[in-house]
């Protein structure tokens, strides 16, 4: 079973050409935990492994964050279809 984490921030691309987060970050435990932040393709190799999952909040759902790939192989993360605008992610606060 996965260990589920809260992306309450990102870090966005930097100037690598494939555009992707840089980093995912959140707080483990309880309101005002421990922060935490993975690099993608540390947060990438949890989720395909089973490690751990994540999810995100807008509109006041909840979206699982998926590991979806590009035509030209190029792994990212994003959430699941559900409706919500701007892209959940992409629409967090950056990480301090």
């Amino acid at each position: 079973m996965a260990n589920g984490h809260e992306v309450t921030c990102i870090v966005p691309d930097g100037a690598d050409a494939d555009q992707r987060i840089d980093k995912i970050g959140g707080r483990s435990g309880a309101e005002g935990g421990c922060p935490w932040s993975l690099p993608i393709d540390d947060a990438i190799a949890g989720i395909e492994s089973g490690k751990w999952s994540f999810w995100t909040q807008g509109g006041g759902q909840i979206a699982q964050v998926i590991v979806a790939q590009r035509a030209n192989g190029t792994k990212y993360l994003k959430t699941e279809a559900d409706g919500v605008e701007p892209n959940n992610l992409l629409a967090l606060p950056r990480c301090s």
